[in-house]
């Protein structure tokens, strides 16, 4: 069960090393299904026989595939998969399943022909007592692990009558659809609608664990970017908050650790950030950051706590954060620039240009979501200090002007305390935002430097 059933959402890794057992036991399991009439384990017991099956399947699909073995061959080693003990196949095709997401669609034909094949009644009589049973429990397993993976690949497969009802939103994608027109479709109409109804949830939900959250992701933020009048940009907006509701805190690492900063450095790009949409963008930013940032802030999540090691360090090297080096999106922001000390304004040139509050605050910067918060006002601070000014400009100041509005509601010091001090002194520069009030709320008063620099940047207004 913890090896073959992963939890709803989660997609097992066919190459995982606990799918590589002891090659003598999977040789000699191959040779079992292959040669025996009847599966008699004599040196191997029947857990191990499970945990040894999917080595055994991708061998018997390799030789199947080269022109070793016949498709009669594969019936009888199907049916002896299937014959005696049904766990057997469930373990299969568990494998199977996660094998045909790795694969080209040209590559899936024998994977598929072999799930058929454990999902298909016995072409031999089989006398064990209460066999047909246990086939009724290992066939409704079967569709529900297959479901997914038949949807994407608009695949048939006539599962044996279970008496079971059906799972209320299954087949709820249309066959041989692109799944980008199908989001794109169920997005319009849901802003026609206004409101988000239960069906669509669950199709929205399909399609995030289908196209994986980037793609999800940047493609709803793409539909948003095309919004051209005011009213219906803001219900997009409210209407993705509550759509990314379904895993904000993967969602909002994507959004403000590659999206914005992939928008914000690419000049070709920053057209799409003029107002209506960029103002949209730069509030649905906001919320995301908040809501994430607020639900995240003393526990891990449960989805955080089970993030492996790797993937931690993946954030890391993703996002390199040192003060003496640049981060990576920071050397792309500025790298038609002539002078190296631009990203910190001239009168703070002793002052690191990253120091922030969250560092004298000793906040865990390996933590994914602080790390893209840190990096995203890193960005922000070097295009308020760049010669360069464009959409991205204004869009960083909408930005900054709902992280202030949001304050004022009451989450008072939590995002912008990953803002470097010298950004303030730039920010004041900007029209909209010279004024004490704006001041004060960006800067975190309870730290000497903070007032320091608050104090500064009142002065020169």
């Amino acid at each position: 069960m913890q090896t073959c059933m992963p939890e709803e959402g989660k997609i097992l890794n066919p190459d995982h090393p606990c799918f590589r057992p002891d090659s003598t036991k999977v040789e000699s399991l191959v040779a079992l299904l292959n040669n025996s009439s009847e599966m008699k384990l004599v040196q191997m017991k029947w857990h191990e026989a499970c945990l040894s099956i999917s080595a055994a399947i991708l061998e018997i699909l390799n030789a199947w595939e080269n022109g070793v073995l016949a498709f009669e061959s594969i019936q009888k080693i199907t049916d002896n998969i299937k014959g005696k003990v049904c766990s057997l196949a469930v373990c299969a095709v568990a494998w199977l399943v996660a094998h045909v997401r790795m694969l080209g669609l040209d590559e899936r034909e024998k994977s598929l022909q072999m799930i058929r094949q454990l999902a298909g009644p016995l072409f031999s009589e089989n006398t064990l007592q209460f066999y047909n049973e246990r086939v009724v429990i290992m066939n409704s397993i079967l569709e529900r692990m297959c479901a997914d993976v038949l949807q994407q690949t608009a695949t048939q497969i006539k599962f044996p009558s279970t008496g079971v009802d059906t799972m209320p939103y299954w087949n709820l994608l249309p066959p041989k659809r692109p799944i980008k027109e199908v989001l794109t479709d169920i997005f319009a109409k849901v802003l026609e609608k206004g409101w988000v109804d239960s069906r669509s949830i669950h199709i929205f939900d399909t399609l995030l664990h289908m196209g994986g959250v980037y793609w999800f992701c940047n493609n709803l933020i793409k539909e948003l970017l095309k919004e051209t009048r005011k009213e219906h940009a803001l219900r997009a907006v409210e209407l993705l908050y509550s759509i990314f509701c379904l895993d904000m805190q993967q969602v909002t690492l994507v959004l403000l650790g590659h999206i914005l900063p992939g928008l914000l450095t690419d000049s070709s790009k920053w057209h799409s950030l003029m107002d209506p949409p960029g103002t949209a963008l730069a509030k649905l930013a906001v919320w995301c950051a908040l809501s994430s940032y607020s639900s995240h802030k003393g526990q891990a999540s449960t989805r955080q706590k089970k993030r492996h090691r790797e993937d931690i360090e993946d954030y890391i090297s993703l996002f390199p954060l040192d003060d003496v080096q640049p981060s990576k999106l920071m050397r792309l922001l500025s790298s038609n620039e002539d002078d190296a000390n631009i990203l910190s304004s001239p009168t703070d040139r002793s002052m690191s240009s990253s120091l922030s509050a969250s560092q004298l605050h000793t906040v865990n910067m390996r933590d994914p979501l602080n790390r893209v918060l840190a990096n995203l006002f890193l960005l922000i601070s070097s295009i308020l200090g760049s010669r360069t000014a464009g959409p991205h400009t204004q869009f960083v100041q909408w930005f900054m002007e709902e992280c202030v509005d949001c304050l004022e509601q009451g989450g008072r010091g939590s995002v912008l305390q990953f803002m470097p001090f010298t950004t303030v002194s730039e920010l004041v520069k900007v029209s909209a935002m010279s004024s004490p009030k704006v001041v004060l709320a960006i800067t975190d008063l309870s730290l000497p430097l903070g007032r320091q620099v608050a104090a500064k940047a009142i002065a020169a207004l």
